[in-house]
């Protein structure tokens, strides 16, 4: 019967979340799953059950606010002395019959609330191979505990009658190693890697060790998304909405990593046991070990810095040698006037006059011949080069190319009098090089259709009709709302504010906590709005580099 009925609630919420996040999925969005768990109990369950003898009781505090106070029954546990040294089996096996634990006991933790120190405790308990049947986590912790009415005491709980429980083999599934995590670092569509701290370490502003950042592809979740106000977890819709924003998925394999391994937990605990999702490990060397790998691995600050190029990548990447042995997966892409292209350019590079292409925006199906006859290939990587920097004109075409299905997109930083500065080729109109590369190109073969499936939805002629995941925000460019919006919140940030003196953009950080003081929110459907839609296709990529998922960009 009980089986009957949890099949008929969680057909409910699937169907209910169908219809309510139906927008995602016209978005391109994963769509929202959400299931239900029972590691989770709540302190009204606590009340009821107490003192029915099979409840084994830990608080994961710290032992001075244990002294302080506690629920009466509750047994310290100095979490620290062992999550931090990596305490082994038998420890553990020994401490839990220490606390009178024993085979049919229900082990419940808790904190203060909102912090990691019970799933701490919970994920160390598996880990070491406590079953999952025998653990939960109280909802909210102390705090909810007190808010509801709950006793608590100062008087430390006597110790128990030695129990007889006796945990299994450790559950590798839940923990990721260091080799693993590195090749899922570089898989994210198989893996998603979710970093357990708070911004301001993931863009760069504060740092445990000598760098500052994040792992290469990993996502910001900070544990305070994962709670509500009263302490107590986000509902499984909640969370599972929060997922799918970031392209979270049940079947990827889910890794939560922090500093050191602990805060990570939090995570995992909402993951695999609020929403039942299968594959979800911690990586416990967390930051302290990648750092500290010989190998120098990379740590980023912005979520995707190869939007960004420099000369000496693209130079490296274009050489005649890998050009002629087709090793070179490379659309060079000139958006600067027909005249500055003529004076010189990039050898191998293609003249788009993208302000002539603006009328084409809101239907990226219309490009294909034009990015056919400029020679561009959808599978390349395609490098946008203008006047150095994200400019409005460079902006334009990352949009425009990325919304036509363009495999990869990206943008020089160097202008192309840096380029030739720095002693790297340049075609001219006066050289032999020049010369013979016209001939080439007016007996070659024609262009090869530019075959791609564009994405819908990035560029928009009016805003969208459903709701999307979270509020509708409009970042606007200018002084002046372009006269389409008719719902959602207008927050203003100019591009420029955004960018350095020469067009690079500020240091994530900057980025960061000029977006946070703004107001532009971390969960949005984000829709850059301008005059000119080239000054909001630059805040379109500058928002793609800080990581927001959700970015559009409405047509002026």
């Amino acid at each position: 019967m009980r089986t009957f009925l949890h099949y008929w609630f969680f057909a409910i919420i699937i169907g209910f979340l169908s219809l309510f996040f139906s927008g995602a999925r016209a978005q391109g969005l994963p769509a929202v799953e959400a299931r239900g768990n029972s590691n989770l109990v709540s302190v009204q369950w606590l009340e009821k059950n107490l003192n029915l003898g099979n409840i084994v009781l830990l608080d994961a505090s710290a032992p001075s606010m244990y002294a302080a106070k506690h629920i009466a029954g509750a047994i310290s546990v100095d979490i620290f002395s062992i999550a931090a040294r990596n305490a082994s089996a038998e420890e553990f096996e020994k401490r839990l019959q220490a606390w009178g634990a024993n085979a049919g006991n229900k082990i419940v933790i808790y904190d203060q609330g909102a912090t990691f120190l019970a799933t701490t405790l919970f994920y160390e308990l598996h880990y070491h191979g406590v079953p999952a049947e025998n653990l939960t986590v109280l909802d909210g912790g102390l705090a909810k505990w007190q808010a509801v009415g709950g006793k608590v005491t100062k008087d430390p709980t006597p110790a128990p009658a030695p129990g007889s429980f006796r945990i299994g083999k450790p559950n590798e599934d839940v923990r990721s190693k260091l080799p693993a995590f590195l090749v899922a670092s570089g898989d994210p569509t198989k893996h998603a890697l979710v970093e357990s701290l708070d911004s301001s370490y993931y863009v760069g502003e504060t740092k445990f060790f000598d760098r500052a950042g994040h792992i290469p592809n990993a996502i910001s979740m900070p544990n305070e998304d994962f709670f509500n106000a009263d302490k107590t977890f986000k509902s499984p819709v909640e969370i599972a909405r929060m997922f799918s924003y970031y392209g979270i998925r049940p079947d990827q394999q889910i890794h939560s990593y922090c500093g050191g391994g602990q805060a990570a937990t939090v995570t995992f605990f909402a993951a695999k046991y609020v929403l039942n999702y299968p594959n979800v490990s911690v990586y416990k060397g967390s930051q302290h070990e990648w750092l500290r790998d010989e190998r120098g691995l990379p740590f980023w600050t912005y979520a995707a810095p190869n939007i960004l190029r420099d000369k000496q990548w693209l130079s490296g990447w274009t050489s005649p040698m890998l050009r002629a042995f087709g090793f070179s997966n490379i659309s060079i892409v000139d958006v600067r006037p027909a005249e500055a292209f003529d004076q010189g350019h990039l050898p191998a590079s293609t003249n788009l006059a993208v302000d002539g292409l603006k009328s084409m925006l809101a239907k990226p199906d219309s490009f294909a011949d034009t990015f056919s006859a400029a020679r561009i290939n959808a599978l390349d990587e395609a490098v946008v080069v203008s006047e150095g920097g994200v400019t409005p004109r460079a902006a334009l075409a990352y949009l425009m190319l990325e919304s036509a299905g363009q495999k990869k997109v990206s943008i020089l930083v160097d202008s192309v009098d840096e380029w030739a500065l720095s002693g790297l080729p340049l075609n001219r109109p006066d050289t032999a090089q020049a010369a013979a590369l016209t001939e080439a190109t007016s007996t070659a073969k024609p262009p090869k259709p530019y075959q791609a499936s564009a994405r819908l939805g990035l560029v928009l002629s009016e805003p969208p009709r459903t709701p999307g995941l979270y509020e509708r925000v409009y970042l606007a460019s200018g002084k002046s709302v372009a006269s389409k919006i008719r719902d959602g919140r207008v927050i203003h940030v100019h591009y420029a504010s955004l960018l350095n003196a020469d067009n690079t953009p500020k240091a994530a950080k900057d980025i960061w906590a000029i977006l946070t003081k703004a107001g532009v929110p971390r969960y949005a459907e984000i829709i850059c709005v301008a005059d000119d839609t080239g000054d909001a296709a630059v805040n379109y990529v500058l928002l793609k580099m800080m990581g927001y998922p959700d970015v559009k960009v409405l047509v002026s």
